[in-house]
């Protein structure tokens, strides 16, 4: 390397910050967005993303900030939110650190999901007497999901506990993206077809509601729906819930 003047990592992101912190645009800002991932820690502090269709920024609002709003955060809610831009220097991430926020209604994905929720169950998709129940010995289980990552290893892991003999079949599809929900349909119609097994797993991790977006779709739950395999959802966390879960 030719010599000169290097300068260090932590170096580098202070004098960006400096830049952020000295901007008056910055120092002072108000943008509209909708809320995603929000996060209440124990501290009392709130974690957020503010999103539009183009674009993220990471927020945080701390606790003496949060305990004057009038209202709850929650995920699918547009807002103003008043603060300044400036970087996080342990993950080199700029965010805006929020001091106050205004409510403007709820979002297009939570409204989305609050009009499908609806129509599928007047129309009885939710019905309980309409679920197909899991046999409680299945020797063939299929499992619909990413063909990597932990959710698949921790799955066989539970059904080789439960059902020492079972037979696995992985039917690997996206989880997430446009293409996921009709890798999903067309997954759980071939396993239907061909009867390639006594129950149905569907499954994936946690996210965000855009993450989680392919199972809120009305082609999965009508897919589920149409199953003549049971069909159990195991997707995202205890706190995430989706239209699929309320189909199956």
């Amino acid at each position: 390397m030719t010599s000169k003047t290097y300068y260090s990592v932590s170096e580098v992101t202070q004098y960006i910050k400096s830049m952020l912190d000295t901007d008056s645009l910055l120092s002072n800002i108000y943008i509209q967005g909708e809320l995603s991932n929000v996060k209440y820690h124990y501290s009392g502090h709130v974690y957020f993303t503010l999103k539009d269709p183009f674009a993220v920024i990471k927020g945080v609002m701390f606790k003496s900030n949060v305990n004057r709003l009038p209202f709850r955060l929650e995920d699918g809610l547009m807002v103003t939110v008043r603060g300044y831009i400036s970087v996080y220097e342990p993950s080199g991430q700029y965010q805006i650190y929020a001091d106050a926020m205004k409510k403007q209604g709820t979002g297009d994905l939570y409204e989305a999901f609050e009009l499908l929720k609806a129509k599928l169950d007047k129309e009885g998709l939710f019905d309980p007497s309409k679920k197909k129940k899991p046999p409680l010995l299945p020797e063939k289980i299929a499992v619909v999901t990413s063909a990597t990552g932990a959710v698949i290893r921790d799955i066989i892991h539970v059904l080789s506990r439960r059902f020492p003999n079972f037979h696995l079949i992985l039917y690997p599809v996206h989880v997430q993206g446009k293409e996921a929900s009709g890798e999903i349909a067309r997954a759980l119609r071939v396993i239907n077809d061909k009867n390639l097994a006594d129950v149905i797993i569907l499954a994936r991790g946690g996210g965000s509601i855009e993450e989680l977006w392919p199972f809120n779709e009305e082609l999965t739950a009508r897919s589920i729906y149409e199953s003549r395999i049971p069909v159990i959802s195991a997707v995202g966390h205890e706190t995430d819930f989706t239209i699929a879960d309320f189909v199956a």
